[in-house]
């Protein structure tokens, strides 16, 4: 896809690998609106040129926000990015509220926004859904159970809506990042790769027109995983 000139929308775009795929889209001549809840690092990304939507995807308003802040404007690439971790634990009820936070804005939002922003991207000459996942969809970690089931959701939701859409003009890409270093996974010991390398693989996708995106590491992942899933399990346990 050739981004130059075009609209493109990335959630969660303020910070961490969006903001990064933002800077790059941005580099590459497109123009684009990040979406964020920290009024200051959208105050921040405005001074660099961006549009800007305040917006928490694990609320229905939040949602709302973004549709309608993107109305009337020829949007033509959505990047589904913006995720938050969970302090679920198995035997302890009173953190399913932070599951339900988790589900709602890394499964329930990309959907929702997939589904109510599509008529705008089919009247684009040309356009493109991605959304990111994580390695963890392949191979997850016990540690975050929800977070794992959330981006093995959206793969799966990506897998299928490729194959609806495989004869319109709108094309759906899935990225998946290894571990990287940002913000959620600040108190992670282990190897990361940069939140600016993933990003420069995942905006390379997009414009060589991938449907899949493996960064880093994931490239191996996918590999021994469809050998061995119990060593791919290993290696995300490990990294």
């Amino acid at each position: 896809m050739d981004v130059r000139g075009k609209l493109a929308l990335v959630t969660g775009g303020s910070d961490g690998i969006g903001r990064e795929i933002a800077l790059q889209l941005q580099g590459a001549g497109a123009e684009v609106i990040v979406t964020g809840r920290s009024p200051e690092k959208l105050q921040a990304m405005a001074a660099l040129g961006f549009g800007t939507i305040a917006s928490d995807l694990s609320t229905a308003s939040g949602v709302d926000a973004v549709v309608n802040g993107v109305a009337g404007k020829p949007l033509a690439l959505l990047v589904n990015n913006a995720g938050v971790g969970s302090e679920y634990e198995l035997d302890d009820a009173a953190t399913l509220n932070s599951a339900e936070i988790c589900i709602r804005t890394n499964l329930d939002a990309p959907i929702a926004l997939c589904t109510r922003l599509l008529p705008t991207l089919r009247a684009q000459p040309a356009a493109a859904m991605f959304n990111v996942t994580s390695g963890l969809a392949i191979a997850p970690r016990a540690g975050g159970s929800i977070y794992c089931a959330t981006k093995a959701g959206l793969r799966s939701y990506t897998q299928a809506i490729r194959h609806l859409l495989k004869d319109s003009n709108v094309q759906v890409i899935e990225a998946l990042p290894p571990v990287v270093e940002t913000n959620m996974t600040a108190g992670r010991a282990g190897k990361k790769m940069s939140a600016h390398d993933c990003a420069a693989e995942i905006v390379a996708g997009i414009r060589s027109g991938q449907s899949e995106v493996n960064a880093g590491m994931v490239k191996l992942l996918q590999m021994v995983n469809s050998v061995s899933p119990a060593l791919a399990r290993r290696i995300m346990i490990r990294f």
